[in-house]
């Protein structure tokens, strides 16, 4: 007879406990413990289930049929390394509404498209009458895209099994339950059975798997931790709801490099491939304009040149107010501090705003010069010299330093027809080798960037 087992798991941390409890022991929230009963027969027998491997040299392991999956988005390929693994499992979270949904259906038709083999979309928050507007909205037309509403994990697998596909795509994580637990879908445990399965059948038939997550409201996938330590891709579609750009980015991948990031633009068509960003992000700036400047920052292997906008005002309060928006906020109090008391700025009345164009997040240190000068530009009402692109980090002293892959930031500058970068002066004296194109320009201090920087 099945034996059953009831214990105590917290919603948010996933902390185990024999008996109920008001308070989570493990991360201290309250009214968090779900009561879960599992039948011990049904976990023994999917343990006897699984297949006796045997260890095996390493030069004996065969390489063959690991080749990457074509993937005709240029964009997603690079962030995941170059094409879909066999029998990966691929996780993407993202806000409600960024465009997940979209970018996966377009992405799964295309490599259908391509490759003549079927691939199932399964979803279970959408019917397939809305998934089928969503393709005539994309303008998909292939047959071998099959769509399923299914939330039950059985019957899931059931249908991978007949279809045979060559990718599979659940939308969403969170929606999907199985029988096995007496939990509700999107449960601690429910995501990690779900998850937990569906990485074990991945790696058995060499299929890829892509997992849509939500997200809290701190913008981290919900579900268990171990979630992402289950799947081998960790990819976040971001951007602002209010701008047409998003940054599909990758903080963990096991077959490529992390912190990729592949940029889109959301469209009535769907997600369109923006190869030049950098083109896109200065497109409608304003040449000598006090308060703007171009910062060169690093996302993943990619350069990027973005605008930053600082404005000075002044206050009418006696705290005067220091806002961020696509800057970190400490960051941007450090640089204010630094040039009021190393570069000798008032800012004490001056209600301080910093902004970076298109919607963009910039949290790399290299941008800090480039804000402060930007902020200084502002408040001297003097512009920044229009073919000048800046890089450095700032330090408490008001010394700049020196950031990495200065060669590959002032090669993106130079393509872009700046003729001249601000950078530390330490990077002019280490590196003896500078791209040809453009001419550095080196800085010790954040004063004397600011006095080559702006026009006299």
């Amino acid at each position: 007879m099945a034996k059953t087992r009831t214990h105590w798991v917290c919603q948010n941390c996933g902390r185990t406990s024999p008996r109920r409890m008001g308070r989570c022991p493990g991360c201290g929230e309250w009214n968090s413990m779900v009561e879960v009963i599992k039948q011990s027969s049904a976990a023994a027998k999917g343990r006897s289930s699984l297949p006796a491997n045997e260890p095996q040299r390493l030069g004996e392991i065969e390489m063959e049929g690991l080749e990457r999956l074509p993937l005709p988005l240029e964009e997603f390929a690079r962030v995941l390394g170059g094409g879909v693994v066999p029998g990966s499992l691929i996780l993407v979270g993202g806000d409600p509404g960024i465009g997940k949904s979209t970018l996966l259906l377009q992405t799964v038709a295309l490599m259908a498209e391509a490759t003549g083999r079927p691939v199932l979309y399964v979803s279970g928050e959408e019917s397939a009458r809305q998934i089928k507007m969503r393709a005539n909205r994309l303008s998909i037309q292939t047959d071998d895209l099959f769509v399923v509403t299914e939330t039950n994990l059985d019957g899931i697998l059931r249908h991978v099994e007949r279809v045979q596909p060559l990718v599979l795509v659940v939308d969403s994580v969170q929606t999907v339950h199985s029988e096995d637990l007496t939990s509700a879908a999107g449960s601690i445990s429910q995501v990690r059975q779900a998850a937990s399965r569906l990485q074990w059948w991945a790696k058995a038939e060499g299929v890829s798997v892509f997992l849509v997550g939500h997200v809290t409201k701190a913008g981290a996938i919900a579900g268990p931790k171990v979630l992402e330590h289950i799947v081998d891709t960790v990819l976040y579609l971001e951007g602002d709801l209010f701008h047409t750009y998003r940054l599909l980015r990758s903080v963990k991948n096991r077959f490529g490099a992390t912190s990729e990031v592949g940029v889109f633009e959301m469209r009535q068509q769907g997600m369109v491939e923006v190869p030049n960003p950098s083109e896109v992000f200065l497109a409608e700036r304003m040449v000598n304009a006090p308060g703007s400047a171009i910062a060169v920052t690093m996302e993943g292997t990619r350069s990027l040149l973005v605008e930053i906008q600082a404005l000075a005002s002044q206050s009418s309060f006696g705290h005067p107010r220091r806002t961020a928006n696509g800057v970190d906020f400490n960051r941007l109090l450090l640089i204010a501090a630094v040039l009021s008391r190393r570069v000798g700025l008032r800012l004490y009345d001056q209600d301080v705003f910093a902004n970076v164009v298109g919607g963009l997040q910039v949290s790399e240190p290299a941008a800090d010069l480039a804000v402060a000068v930007a902020i200084a530009s502002s408040v001297r009402d003097r512009p920044v010299a229009a073919d000048l692109a800046i890089i450095g980090e700032v330090g408490l002293s008001g010394e700049v330093r020196a950031v990495a892959q200065t060669a590959a930031r002032l090669k993106e500058a130079a393509r872009l027809g700046f003729r001249r970068c601000l950078l530390p002066k330490s990077v002019r004296r280490g590196q003896g080798s500078l791209p040809s194109g453009i001419e550095a320009v080196p800085v010790r201090s954040v004063a004397e960037a600011v006095e080559k920087a702006l026009v006299k």
